[in-house]
């Protein structure tokens, strides 16, 4: 039988006088064993001498530092005139990845190398078509054929943090591109070194 795993250790604070007065006295209601001492409330020790300060010199005005954000960049909608313009056909997408017909991890493995190579060609818009899921059986206990399974995923897969650095935002294609079964994927421009 396995041993449960230890707790990491915890960092205890050191008790207030409060506290610890409140313990003796609750100690003191309680039978102690033959030989058995309450612990006495000790003074506090005297507070430390902060060193005295070097002369401050006047700081020169310096430009603020820029600090990258920690964490995956946030994702973002796309604007209503880019959506309007797709709509009526006077934009269009750089490029297009049709998933259908593909397991989930030959999709997921798609989805990525279309996306980075996408990014290196300096495309902003592309598509990505997962399809609307077939008129399969309804039957829940068959999950091994379930229907739609892209059109879910692939949004989980391109908010994933490894993402973020490429994908920039997407949302639903309109009618015009596939409707519910096709994503627009706004790309990131890659940074230059």
């Amino acid at each position: 039988m396995k041993e449960p795993a230890e707790a990491p250790p915890t960092r205890l604070r050191r008790l207030t006088e409060e506290e610890i007065a409140l313990w003796i006295e609750v100690a003191k209601s309680v039978a102690g064993g033959p030989g058995a001492t309450l612990p006495t409330l000790a003074a506090p020790p005297p507070p430390r001498q902060a060193a005295p300060a070097p002369e401050a010199k006047p700081a020169a005005s310096a430009p603020p530092t820029r600090r990258r954000p920690s964490g995956p960049p946030p994702l973002a909608p796309l604007e209503r005139r880019l959506k309007r313009d797709l709509a009526r056909g006077r934009a269009a997408v750089d490029s297009a990845l049709d998933l259908h017909g593909l397991s989930q991890a030959e999709a997921h493995y798609a989805l990525r190398g279309f996306l980075m190579q996408a990014q290196m060609q300096d495309f902003r818009l592309v598509i990505v078509i997962t399809g609307k899921g077939g008129r399969g059986r309804s039957d829940d206990t068959d999950w091994l054929h379930e229907t739609g399974v892209l059109r879910r995923l692939v949004p989980h897969w391109l908010r994933e943090p490894d993402l973020r650095p490429i994908v920039l935002g997407f949302e639903e294609a309109g009618p015009a591109h596939g409707g519910a079964g096709a994503l627009y994927v706004r790309l990131r421009r890659r940074e230059r070194r």
